[in-house]
Formats: structure tokens, C-alpha cells, sequence
């Protein structure tokens, strides 16, 4: 099969023929047919990512139809179309059992702790506990355009924040998953304030309802008072959605008393330890800040409900199309902030 293999951090992708994918027993082989191109994918590529071990295929958000299955996978067969969450739980720790696979010790992570999806093909281990079965009218662009990005904003918002209708969410960062918590936000009734530092990002938001949005400048007490000032004392709910130093004070700061803080943006390097107002912001205002990590194959159907109920259309957030061979470019346009607002999928898989 194709895949495009990363043999340097930073460095190109070579898209060359490697051996398919051995299917493990209770797993199942994928032939991807459309895979999304996420911040996270840059982190492997950078290098940023301790599971992440040269040489190696990188990509988490696929969709595709299931090719084979091993002797002792059940629920799932040839021809069957599917996706899954970019964290493979084992299915029978404490943590799996619990309905927990996102925190699960033995978990595996596609593209990142084993080659992933920028493949023609993948293999997916625990098939029967893992693998999500797609509706027949969500097409595998639109599927792998929700990818990890959509899945975490719902996780984000109605699990780990119970955002209620009315309440004001502030989403620093407009790219794929910010996008993704706006549309999710709107349909669960709640207002949005959209925070970004490119104007077409922000052009974006407004696009997918945000009422107000306002460009990142100042430092992060400057953004923090704009989205007080909007919201009339501070966002009910608040995403970093970025996952950097800036992004993460400015969501705290931004938040009225007894707010929420949800930790959507994965922080690496520099970013990932950072001062913390304990004082003045969570023990004063009484804040709740809360980690988030991806969505367990067995919490994806409420989220197909609304699709399916024409509440919420994952469609729109894909604004790029790309081949294979271009991943490479794809992913080098995050380090000039020059990607395209929305989601960026491979469609091509053979080029």
C-alpha cells in the first residue's frame, strides 16, 4: 500500500509503497478512503510527541470500510463502512469497563504510539470495542473531517462542561476544533464569543454563529477583559482550544466567577507547564479547570443523533481538499499560521 512516511522530524513526507498492515486478532484492516490533517499530526511531525518513533506514517482521523477482520472480532465485517477515536482503549481495564477508554493505561494512539492513517490502509486493534460503525448519510470526507476535532468539542462541551442553552462559551483559537465547538455550541443553544488572531478564522466563527468575535492582541489580560466586557462579567464556559501559554490565561482570566475551563489544545514544549493565578482567579472566583482528551468509541452515537436530526452538519467544517502527497504541505502551513480556516482532508489516498 501508499502511505506517506515520515523519516525526520520536520521533514518531508515520502509517499512510497509499504508492507499492508498485519490484522490482529480481534482487530480489523481499514482501507482509508479520507483522513483529516490535525495540529496534532504537526506535533508527531515535529517531534513534539514521546510515542512517536521513526520511521513513521502519521494520521488519526480516518474514515473508511472495514477489508478484514481477525478470528475473534465480532460485531464488525467486510464492506462495513467505520471510523474511530484517535485513543484505542483495550476494552477490558477498569477504566474501559467504566466507559473510560480516553484514560486507559494500555490505551493505543493512531498515528502517534502505532502508524496511522495517512495510509491506504490501517489496522485497528480491539475492533469490537473500537470501532464506530457511519450512517449512510455522513459520506467519509464529512466523517473524517470530524475526526478528533469534533468528537473532543462535544466531549468538551457536554460532558466536561455541561454547557447549558443561554450560557456564554468563549473558544480561544478558531481552527478545526474551535470551528467544531462553535457549531456544538449554537445547536445546544449557548452563545459564543470566538477569539483567534486571523481574521479569516474569525470570519469562520461569525459564519457558524459566534456573536461575538475578537481578534487575540494585547496579551492575555487585554483578550481576557474584551470577553468579560462582552459577555457581561465573563464566559460561563471557556476552551483553549490552542493549547498555548497565552491562549491558556487568557481563557481563566475571561471567565466569570464559578466558570468552567476546559483544556481542549494539547500543550507541548514551553507551553506545557505554565503560572497559575491560584489565588486571584481559581480560589477567589472559584473556578473549575478541567483536562480533555478525546471521546471513547461508545459515546459517539448521541453526537450521530444530532447529526442524523439535522442539528449539527460536520460537512461544513472541511474547507480543503488535499492528496496525499500534500500532507507534507499541509503540515508546514501551521508553522506560518498560513492553513486555511476549517478543516484540511486527505481524499486522495493513492497520491
Amino acid at each position: 500500500m501508499k502511505a506517506a512516511v515520515l523519516e525526520t522530524y520536520s521533514g518531508p513526507l515520502h509517499v512510497r509503497d509499504v508492507p499492508d498492515p498485519a490484522c490482529p486478532p480481534d482487530g480489523a484492516i481499514v482501507a482509508v478512503e479520507a483522513c483529516g490533517v490535525c495540529r496534532s499530526d504537526h506535533h508527531a511531525w515535529v517531534g513534539s510527541d514521546p510515542d512517536v518513533i521513526l520511521p513513521h506514517v502519521m494520521g488519526h482521523e480516518f474514515a473508511g470500510t472495514v477489508i478484514e477482520v481477525g478470528p475473534t472480532c465480532s460485531r464488525f465485517a467486510k464492506g462495513d463502512r467505520v471510523t474511530a477515536p484517535f485513543i484505542l482503549g483495550c476494552g477490558h481495564c477498569a477504566d474501559c469497563r467504566g466507559g473510560q477508554p480516553t484514560i486507559c493505561n494500555s490505551q493505543a494512539v493512531i498515528g502517534f504510539s502505532f502508524w496511522g492513517s495517512f495510509a491506504e490502509a490501517v489496522a485497528i486493534p480491539s475492533a469490537d470495542f473500537n470501532l464506530v460503525p457511519l450512517p449512510d448519510s455522513l459520506d467519509a470526507v464529512s466523517a473524517a473531517g470530524m475526526g478528533c476535532r469534533v468528537t473532543t468539542a462535544w466531549r468538551a462541551l457536554v460532558d466536561r462542561a455541561d454547557l447549558r442553552p443561554g450560557e456564554w462559551l468563549a473558544v480561544h483559537g478558531c481552527g478545526g476544533v474551535g470551528l467544531a465547538a462553535i457549531l456544538i455550541a449554537r445547536a445546544l443553544g449557548a452563545r459564543v464569543v470566538g477569539v483567534d488572531v486571523s481574521d479569516g478564522a474569525l470570519r469562520q466563527a461569525r459564519a457558524f454563529g459566534a456573536e461575538v468575535t475578537l481578534t487575540a492582541q494585547g496579551g492575555p489580560d487585554a483578550v481576557a477583559e474584551q470577553v468579560r466586557a462582552a459577555t457581561g462579567g465573563g464566559a460561563h464556559v471557556s476552551l483553549d482550544a490552542l493549547g498555548i501559554a497565552a491562549t491558556f490565561a487568557a481563557s481563566l482570566a475571561g471567565l466569570r466567577k464559578l466558570g468552567r475551563h476546559v483544556q481542549v489544545g494539547m500543550p507541548v514544549g514551553a507551553h506545557a507547564t505554565v503560572d497559575l493565578p491560584l489565588l486571584d482567579l481559581v480560589y477567589v472566583r472559584q473556578l473549575t479547570l478541567m483536562g480533555m482528551r478525546g471521546l471513547g468509541a461508545a459515546d459517539f452515537q448521541p453526537l450521530m443523533n444530532m447529526i442524523a436530526g439535522g442539528r449539527f452538519d460536520p460537512s461544513v467544517l472541511v474547507t480543503t481538499r488535499i492528496q496525499l502527497s500534500q500532507a507534507e504541505a499541509a503540515l508546514r502551513a501551521m508553522d506560518s499560521g498560513a492553513q486555511p480556516p476549517g478543516v484540511t482532508v486527505i481524499d486522495r489516498l493513492d497520491a
